[in-house]
């Protein structure tokens, strides 16, 4: 499994679907059932650590994390967050060590700071670990105000400087998704909604990629609470339950 298999699988008409696993047993379980590639999930990473997400808190958990499943059978992607650091030659050498250990791809987002230093930390990244697939997001329609010209504006940066995909979280109109998948010759990467486009809508809109992010996390903390309350309350719990030795056994369930 290389990097050059991992950006195979951003395809027209067929987008990658990537799900987000924040320890090895949601990793292992997800490429159990065909995912041939898996990302992390930043915020899924710093609660489990009981620590703020986007705060640049989470370098060491996120390698750690990166050590235990870079040598799994499927192709590695991993949310960097903003590199954890402000200085392009510190990310470029969290980016060697992401791909020393079997990473194929980093998310780097510029949590709508300069998008020239943004861009440096691309270029850092693209020296540092030349293989790595870097997936360059801006938060626009995020944290800010989706402004399509600003957004554009930023991803050319991104674009320039090295990036090998783009990503806009919170961008869910049809309209705009179809103009920014047409004006980028690398794959545009969006977040599923659950009230967005589905994922076909997106493959028509010309999207090669569909993270998950935080979403499949949030659900498990959600049926979590559901199965706890049930119980309290004198019902059992319905759904997929894995088994013990299931998440017991290192290959998952």
């Amino acid at each position: 499994m290389t990097v050059t298999a991992f950006a195979a699988l951003h395809r027209a008409g067929e987008p990658l679907l990537l799900p987000c696993a924040w320890d090895h047993a949601s990793a292992l379980a997800l490429a159990g059932q065909g995912f041939h590639a898996v990302g992390t999930t930043s915020l899924g990473v710093a609660a489990a650590a009981g620590l703020p997400d986007g705060a640049s808190a989470t370098r060491d958990e996120t390698l750690r994390l990166a050590l235990t499943l870079g040598s799994a059978p499927f192709l590695l992607s991993v949310d960097a967050e903003d590199g954890f650091s402000d200085d392009p030659d510190e990310v470029g050498e969290f980016a060697r060590e992401l791909a020393a250990v079997g990473a194929v791809g980093i998310n780097l987002e510029d949590a709508l700071g300069p998008a020239d230093r943004h861009a440096a930390k691309i270029a850092a990244v693209r020296a540092a670990a030349p293989g790595l697939f870097v997936n360059a997001r801006t938060d626009t329609y995020w944290s800010g105000d989706g402004d399509p010209a600003e957004t554009v504006r930023r991803l050319e940066v991104y674009r320039e400087a090295g990036a090998d995909g783009v990503f806009v979280p919170g961008l869910t109109d049809p309209a705009r998704i179809a103009a920014l998948a047409a004006h980028f010759d690398v794959p545009l990467n969006v977040l599923y909604s659950p009230a967005g486009p589905t994922l076909a809508h997106l493959a028509d809109l010309g999207v090669r990629r569909v993270s998950l992010g935080s979403l499949l996390y949030r659900r498990a903390l959600g049926a979590a609470l559901e199965a706890a309350t049930g119980i309290r309350a004198g019902r059992s719990p319905d759904g997929p339950t894995p088994t013990y030795d299931e998440v017991r056994t290192p290959d998952g369930p």
